[in-house]
């Protein structure tokens, strides 16, 4: 950012973008295409941006020069606000590990308020690469329709995404293979002697959450077992779960739930019911929350290998800012089967 300076030499206020594309009359977001990414205008409308930005002296600040040219050796990533009464112990310890192995590569962390959707949300990661120059970036929570990872890809902006959900299959991205975490437990449970096992998950249309359930009913009938009646579904809130999976407590014996969040809700179903978890329904979760150590019984649960999912995204994510052309990695990790007492015992016939 630069500052006019009047006739007498004394320094005025700044010269922003706005004032810039005020008075070659365009958009702040094309003259920040011109500075950033000039082959994205019109030759004529490139040639009006540059003249205004001579007229006023525009100097762009030293942070906010081209990725091609200078590393800040800044990694951004977006959070997401928490909806009360919900802990995030996924995204914390995926933080943690991100941010270990990045400090090991001679990165920090740019942590950045990030509101998935939002209609200003490719302006905020525009604003960041001009005011910071950051580097690269790591999105998580990707979705189906998400837009982060296409509008980076046609910036040319290095990025990779934890979650292979968005809506087009652009760029690199490490995931967590839910599908096999979910058939784990159900193959567990199978072993256990249990042929009625439900699956308490998120409502259809969620990529994680699918992905979990699909898992789950291909391991169902892998074992010739049915699963017409059998798939519940809720938001992720404990007392919504507990309302959902009384549904099937009378007809299952097991249940496997998409999350620990939802495991817990179907604690307090069953004891609703009179029913204890583990002895008389087994239950498996997702995630191992630090919770499920402590629930009574203790929860058998799907552990995500997060510190490798930190590790790989630092990697492919230098990789990416090394050789942009590079063809594009995906890496997708098996999660682990924590069996506690919930899902330890023999099913009784």
């Amino acid at each position: 950012m630069a500052r006019t300076t009047s006739a007498g030499g004394r320094k005025s206020g700044p010269v922003t973008l706005a004032l810039v594309a005020q008075r070659a009359g365009v958009s702040t977001q094309t003259v920040s295409n011109a500075l950033n990414s000039p082959e994205l205008l019109a030759p004529a409308t490139l040639k009006r941006v540059r003249q205004a930005l001579d007229e006023l002296d525009y100097r762009p600040h030293q942070a906010a020069r081209s990725l091609r040219t200078r590393s800040s050796r800044l990694i951004g990533y977006g959070v997401q606000p928490t909806p009360p009464g919900l802990s995030t112990p996924v995204s914390d310890h995926f933080l943690h590990a991100l941010s270990d192995s990045a400090d090991q590569a001679g990165y920090r962390i740019l942590l950045f308020a990030s509101l998935l959707g939002a209609d200003d949300e490719a302006e905020r990661y525009d604003e960041l690469l001009r005011e910071h120059s950051v580097d690269g970036f790591v999105l998580n929570n990707t979705y189906r329709g998400d837009k982060r990872p296409a509008w980076l890809h046609k910036k040319g902006v290095p990025f990779v995404a934890f979650g292979r959900w968005s809506a087009k299959d652009t760029g690199d991205w490490v995931d967590v293979d839910g599908a096999h975490g979910t058939a784990a437990a159900v193959d567990q449970l199978v072993a256990a002697g249990h042929r009625k096992i439900a699956f308490l998950g998120w409502p259809r249309g969620s990529g994680v959450g699918d992905d979990r359930a699909g898992g789950w009913r291909e391991a169902m009938r892998r074992h010739d077992l049915p699963v017409r009646d059998l798939r519940v579904s809720s938001v992720d809130e404990v007392d919504a779960a507990r309302t959902a999976v009384a549904r099937v407590v009378g007809r299952a014996t097991a249940v496997v739930a998409a999350s620990d969040t939802l495991a817990l809700g179907c604690y307090r179903a069953l004891r609703d019911a009179g029913l204890s978890p583990g002895r008389d329904v087994a239950v498996v979760g997702f995630d191992d929350s630090p919770a499920a150590r402590l629930l009574s019984p203790s929860l058998s649960s799907v552990r995500q290998p997060l510190d490798e999912v930190g590790r790989a995204c630092t990697r492919i994510l230098m990789a990416r800012i090394k050789d942009p052309d590079a063809a594009p990695e995906r890496v997708l990790l098996a999660p682990e089967l924590i069996v506690r007492e919930s899902s330890s015992a023999e099913s009784q016939p």
